[in-house]
């Protein structure tokens, strides 16, 4: 039995309005990306931001690039530099992160020279573009809320990134809630505690740093203390978990069914485990057989842990684990 309290409301999550096939493009064209309507849409609820249309850039209008140093690069026109955006683009995204602070997550466009989140190219002079540089718009906004789960929409096409992007969404609106309800020394402790199996697949030394820091709840201002906590809790779950630190974890968690399970049991949930270590079967086959076990022999601590109890809907849109 799950014994997390849920909110069935849509989960908000900010996104460049032409991935929903606005036309807001400079072209005067989108870039819908159905698998964003289709799945994503069931669970999230968005919020449709475009930055240059924003600070009263036209549709269509002329294409902006980022020139200079990839470090500091400027939004300029194409084909004329002397227009240049930065400073509106950096000043709305200033603005948007403190306008929309109840966001659970954002999703932006890739490559583009407001929105992109990495690898977006900065033109220099007499050579080739550095194809390191980041959009104006996402570095202001995530500047201002750097714990905030992020994703540009091509890498959610890849299944572990896609997995690891919904977890941190989920683990974030978690910490929204508990917020709301307002932040205590015994909440957050009890928050870390429901995630420390999670955080022990993602980083084992983020699991051991957070756990001391965790030991002095209530020694600091408790509002800074929760911002720096979360902030390296969300840092450590952007390092996606791996089949070896998964299985780890499930070494973990058999450790408490020691006195129930008899020799055969044991002997067959260990070979799953190494089963699945080995690539050989997917996460899912230990994962509910160790659930199995717990619903015989419940135990309070397991049952309090998101990693084998998450929410639902997390676990439709991770396929099940």
């Amino acid at each position: 039995m799950n014994t997390h309290k849920k909110d069935d409301r849509k989960i908000r999550l900010g996104i460049s309005s032409c991935l929903l096939g606005q036309k807001v493009r400079f072209d005067g064209n989108h870039k819908h990306d159905s698998f964003l309507t289709g799945t994503l849409g069931q669970f999230f609820e968005w919020v449709l931001v475009c930055p240059e249309v924003a600070i009263g850039l036209g549709i269509p209008r002329p294409p902006i690039r980022l020139v200079g140093s990839p470090a500091s690069p400027r939004a300029v026109g194409v084909k004329d530099a002397s227009i240049d955006v930065t400073d509106k683009l950096a000043a709305y995204g200033m603005r948007q992160a403190h306008a929309l602070e109840g966001l659970s997550g954002y999703i932006f466009k890739s490559k583009s020279p407001s929105c992109g989140m990495e690898r977006v190219k900065v033109y220099q002079t007499g050579g080739a573009p550095a194809a390191n540089g980041r959009g104006i718009y996402a570095d202001a906004f995530l500047s201002a809320q750097p714990w905030l789960p992020s994703e540009e929409e091509g890498r959610l096409s890849n299944p572990r990134l896609r997995e690891n992007f919904i977890e941190r969404v989920f683990v974030y609106r978690r910490w929204q809630e508990l917020v709301a309800r307002g932040l205590s020394a015994s909440r957050l402790v009890e928050f870390h505690t429901h995630h420390k199996l999670a955080l022990m697949a993602h980083d084992v030394e983020a699991y051991r740093a957070l756990g001391r820091m965790v030991a002095q709840t209530g020694r600091r201002n408790l509002k800074e203390f929760g911002h720096d906590y979360i902030h390296r809790l969300m840092v450590a779950l952007q390092r996606p978990a791996t089949a070896a630190r998964h299985a780890n974890v499930m070494m973990h968690l058999m450790g408490y069914l020691n006195k129930q399970l008899d020799a055969e049991d044991k002997a067959e949930l260990l070979e799953m485990i190494h089963a699945y270590r080995r690539g050989e079967t997917p996460f899912a086959a230990p994962l509910t057989l160790l659930r199995h076990y717990f619903r015989r022999y419940p135990d309070p601590y397991i049952l309090r842990q998101t990693y084998l109890h998450p929410d639902p809907r997390e676990l439709l849109l991770r396929g099940g684990f």
